[in-house]
């Protein structure tokens, strides 16, 4: 093929590319421009639709205002009147309220004129009848011979006495209630307690004897030259007394635990024969140390005994200590067991912690192992052990209120007391000095005798009664209740005892004539 030919094949080619092409250009101006002239078209049908429907919604709203506006103004309308109905009811009601107001105020007005009228009457009254009563007063003080204040003198002495007798009869009444009552459930507790404990009550205070195998040893014991019993006596404290009586050595002091020491030290000296000062100092070395773990060993007794566990090791020594001392004459220890037997049984009576109340009662008096040695009382040396060694707040409670220096907080506390004074006040449980006795006794009738209207009075039964004899003229039946509560009240508060004291009031009238 030639150039030429190729040529106008390319030629061809082009022309008929450019000619399609131009034919297609035409073909979609047309198309677009019918699409352009239908679009056109619809949206100026559009338009019109929009139009016409813009209209239509802007009638219809026209019209919902219109009616909205004319139901509104109904409703204004309807409101108007019946506010102005319910002003001219108002109205109508102030009206009626004013006239109602304005006859009430004429009424008023009248009732003050007659009230006015009456005043005025009634003062003249008044002053009439105060005349009389000036006059009958006057006539009264005359025919009575009294004068009105003598009268009234008598009428409140007459009403003070109704209200002596009655406040008697009712203090009567009362206490004889009270006492039938619990009388009869006190008496069953604290008798069934006593009877389940008994313990031993009154220990030696100030004397130990020692057996000597023969007269000689009083020889060996006083020394050459009496060196021998001055060490003793150095060494213990304790008063040696060798006397006349056959082959016994006497031991006196009052320090229980210093004598006891002494006593065992001398046993060994006795068995072993050898006395001299060396001996002795060693002797008494070994009985101090028998004594302290004779203490450990009553301690725990004690604590088997009663049945209480848990209890410190260092109160357990001074429960221990407490077997040497005494109070009245009656064994520290032994009264402590016994009260710790004494409150679980009230305890238990009464349905209370068993347990608790033992343990209080134990510990109630466990200051006075330390007491001698320590300032202070032994409930409040009693309170701080307890407090120190973590006892629980009942167990010090009951320490502190057993002698009533503080309030008791519980039932418990109340138990210890009561148990510590049954232990303390039965017969024979401990020996008071003679002139405490004779003391206690003088004061009871001091304390009797000082009342007006007291005649005689006698501190009987060991001074646990006091019997006072009155004036029958100055003293009525009534006035010997409130005397005996009186008496009884001062006593509580003035004197310490032992136990309780009873007071009675002896009123006797008598007539005596002779027949000659």
């Amino acid at each position: 093929m030639t150039s030429q030919t190729i040529v106008a094949c390319v030629v061809a080619i082009l022309i008929t590319a450019v000619v399609t092409w131009l034919l297609s250009s035409f073909y979609r101006k047309q198309v677009y421009e019918k699409k352009i002239g239908s679009a056109e078209e619809r949206a100026r049908e559009i338009i019109d639709e929009a139009e016409k429907t813009a209209e239509t919604k802007k009638r219809e709203a026209l019209l919902e205002a219109k009616e909205e506006n004319l139901k509104a103004k109904n409703e204004l309308e309807k409101e108007t009147r019946e506010r102005r109905a319910e002003l001219q009811r108002s109205e109508r009601r102030l009206v009626n309220k004013e006239e109602s107001l304005d006859k009430k105020l004429d009424a008023m007005e009248r009732r003050e004129n007659s009230f006015a009228a009456k005043e005025e009457k009634l003062k003249a009254k008044t002053q009439e009848v105060e005349a009389l009563i000036e006059k009958q007063q006057a006539e009264l003080e005359r025919v009575s011979g009294l004068t009105a204040d003598q009268a009234k003198e008598y009428l409140l002495r007459s009403v003070e006495e109704d209200v002596k007798h009655d406040t008697a009869k009712m203090i009567r009444e009362m206490e004889t209630r009270a006492k039938e009552e619990a009388s009869k459930k006190a008496r069953e507790c604290i008798v069934t307690a006593i009877q389940k404990c008994a313990a031993d009550h009154v220990a030696e205070s100030t004397i130990s004897v020692v057996q000597l195998p023969n007269d000689e040893m009083k020889g060996r014991i006083i020394g050459r030259e009496g060196r021998n019993i001055r060490t003793l006596e150095t060494l213990t404290g304790i008063d040696l007394i060798i006397d006349d009586t056959p082959e016994a050595v006497i031991l006196s002091g009052f320090d229980p635990m210093r004598r006891e020491i002494a006593k065992i030290a001398l046993e060994k000296l006795i068995t072993d024969g050898r006395i001299h000062p060396a001996r002795i100092e060693e002797s008494v070395e070994k009985a101090q140390r028998e004594v302290e773990a004779m203490i450990r060993e009553e301690g725990e007794n004690a604590l088997l005994e009663v049945g209480v566990h848990g209890i410190h090791p260092e109160l357990v020594r001074l429960l221990g200590k407490m077997r040497f001392r005494t109070s009245y004459g009656q064994n520290a220890l032994k009264h402590s067991i016994e009260v710790a037997h004494l409150s679980g049984l009230l305890a238990g009576e009464m349905g209370l912690d068993v347990r608790i109340a033992k343990r209080a009662g134990l510990l109630h008096d466990i200051g006075k192992s330390l007491d001698h040695d320590m300032e202070g009382s032994h409930v409040q040396i009693g309170a701080d052990l307890c407090r120190k060694y973590k006892e629980s707040a009942t167990v010090i409670n009951a320490v502190e209120s057993h002698h009533g220096d503080v309030e008791p907080t519980s039932l418990i506390s109340c138990i210890v007391q009561a148990a510590d004074t049954i232990s303390a006040a039965r017969p024979g449980a401990r020996r008071e000095t003679l002139e405490t006795y004779a003391n206690r006794l003088k004061q009871l009738e001091e304390i009797t005798n000082s009342y007006k209207g007291v005649e005689k009075s006698f501190a009987v039964q060991a001074g646990r009664e006091v019997r006072i004899m009155v004036v029958p003229e100055q003293v009525s039946d009534d006035d010997m209740v409130l005397m005996a509560r009186d008496i009884s009240k001062q006593i509580e508060a003035e004197l310490e005892y032992p136990g309780q004291i009873k007071v009675s009031v002896i009123r006797e009238s008598r007539a005596v004539d002779y027949a000659k």
